[in-house]
């Protein structure tokens, strides 16, 4: 265990969801939001900096033999979330979906982006993309309510790495990617409009990023759920 992971397993676990909580309630409200092509949000200093790099330096590989077929579900026996099991290894991923998972962060999403979490159940996976990676454009399924990315990495040779917004089918023009940044990211509420993905392109080391979701009560794989 790292001395940051040692650290914040020493830290109240209270004060840190509290210092969670209210760091990315600032960081929504400072956001850049914009309504074309679909209405979504562009934010900075999502987390506190240790939170973040802790999060960045979890002890989790790098998937190796991926499928690289535009689609995340084709390697998702090698995928990794914020579940139970995970929660009771890490302190820092416990008190990660404590804050995402509780009503004072529910409450300031549900304001701003008038999407509809008060029962929805908190899904995060830790990604981490190499290689040839790319996801064709899409539209996320019905059962997710509520899309947002945090991205971890800092190195700048992925400075172009963010995730590509697209304009509507068939051509799916590109209209902008969003700023791949360390502690940075992008929100969007699903719908049928907000197609997005990330344009084949060389990930010159690890882009790594949160998923976060809040799912409806059908969400069929259980285990993924916080």
């Amino acid at each position: 265990m790292s001395a940051l992971h040692k650290e914040l397993q020493d830290h109240n676990a209270s004060s840190l969801v509290y210092e969670i909580e209210n760091h990315f309630i600032h960081a929504l409200d400072q956001s850049q939001r914009l309504a074309s092509p679909y209405r979504h949000w562009l934010f900075e200093q999502a987390l506190p900096v240790s939170i973040a790099h802790g999060l960045s330096t979890l002890p989790f590989e790098a998937p190796e033999a991926m499928t690289h077929d535009g689609r995340r579900e084709s390697n998702n026996s090698k995928r990794i979330y914020f579940n139970r099991e995970n929660q009771s290894r890490f302190p820092i991923i416990s008190a990660f979906t404590k804050a995402f998972d509780g009503q004072k962060i529910r409450h300031a999403l549900t304001v701003e982006t008038m999407a509809h979490l008060n029962d929805a159940l908190l899904r995060v996976e830790y990604c981490q993309d190499t290689g040839d990676f790319w996801l064709e454009p899409h539209t996320d399924i019905a059962v997710k309510r509520f899309t947002m990315l945090i991205y971890l990495s800092e190195d700048k040779a992925l400075a172009n790495c963010g995730t590509d917004i697209y304009g509507a089918a068939p051509d799916h023009a590109l209209i902008h990617t969003a700023p791949y940044m360390f502690n940075g990211g992008l929100i969007f509420v699903p719908g049928n409009d907000t197609w997005h993905g990330f344009n084949r392109r060389e990930i010159k080391g690890i882009r790594k990023s949160l998923i976060i979701n809040y799912v409806g009560a059908e969400w069929r794989d259980n285990w993924e759920l916080a």
